[in-house]
């Protein structure tokens, strides 16, 4: 299965999950069972030597932790704006807000990068570092593409 396909796969079952996910243990499967689908994914597209993974894949899981905080505060941010757009047109106050946490995120999102590349760099060489911080960047343009398409413009 192409990159594109699996990853379109697991985001749609992440967008999903409010719609089928019934209790918290419901989600916390669904939850596990996407990022065992991305690591598959970044598995299938590294092609890491035996060494490189040894050092490669502790790396992976400290990023994927430390990447869940800012998918938190996405998730807070997309809330927030749903309060406000539900209750009728947005003052501009909260739009500033909104957009301000927005642009934090992003922020936040390419400092995360900027701090992970020189521990990449320690454990795979550099094209694989770069081939790595490729897919991140195609998962996360799949998942910010079905949000903006699911998210209404502010009124």
């Amino acid at each position: 299965m192409k990159l594109a396909q699996v990853v379109l796969f697991a985001v749609a079952t992440l967008l999903a999950l409010p719609a089928a996910a019934q209790t918290a243990s419901d989600m916390q499967i669904l939850a596990q069972k996407i990022k065992a689908d991305k690591k598959l994914v970044v598995a299938a597209n590294m092609q890491l030597t035996e060494a490189e993974a040894k050092g490669f894949w502790p790396v992976y899981d400290a990023y994927q932790k430390d990447l869940q905080g800012i998918n938190k505060r996405l998730v807070g941010a997309i809330k927030s704006y749903a309060a406000a757009y539900n209750k009728g047109p947005v003052s501009d106050e909260t739009a500033k807000k909104l957009i301000n946490e927005a642009i934090a995120i992003e922020e936040a999102e390419v400092k995360l990068k900027r701090s992970y590349v020189p521990k990449l760099e320690k454990v795979v060489p550099g094209m694989k570092v770069a081939r790595y911080i490729q897919i991140e960047n195609k998962i996360r343009a799949i998942g910010k593409y079905e949000l903006a398409a699911n998210i209404p413009l502010v009124n």
